[in-house]
């Protein structure tokens, strides 16, 4: 006999989500999916590889159930529950500086813009936009 345990504790047990309560919330929203079914009850059982796909962020995840966890431990100790069959893609770099070369600069110390630097700022780069 396989060790089972329930979806919501084990979503939590590999830290998907920070609660329980949010764990159980994702499985009975009807948008995760437990080897291709759509799951509706938190309580469904899931054992040693069952295919969980589920929407998390902007991200659709795809994940092999490898252990039932025993306790919501560390990370290391979380990650070794699951093998992500498709990571999320990498972040993009950041976008690049507008056309008008690097962004201003504020002397160190200088301490934050006040309203009225700001609203200057904000006018003298909005007519560098509209030069063109």
């Amino acid at each position: 006999m396989s060790e089972t345990q329930r979806l919501d504790k084990w979503l939590w047990f590999a830290r998907f989500l920070k609660s329980r309560s949010l764990a159980t919330t994702l499985a009975a929203s009807g948008r995760l999916r437990l080897n291709g079914s759509v799951i509706a009850k938190a309580h469904q059982q899931v054992k040693a590889g069952d295919v969980l796909t589920f929407p998390l962020g902007p991200h659709i995840r795809v994940i092999k159930v490898l252990n039932p966890g025993t306790r919501r431990g560390p990370a290391p100790e979380a990650q070794a529950l699951y093998e992500d069959l498709q990571p999320p893609p990498p972040r993009p770099a950041r976008a690049a500086p507008p056309l008008g070369g690097e962004p201003p600069q504020r002397d160190a110390g200088a301490g934050r813009p006040t309203k009225r630097e700001r609203r200057a700022l904000d006018a003298l780069m909005d007519d560098e936009d509209g030069e063109d």
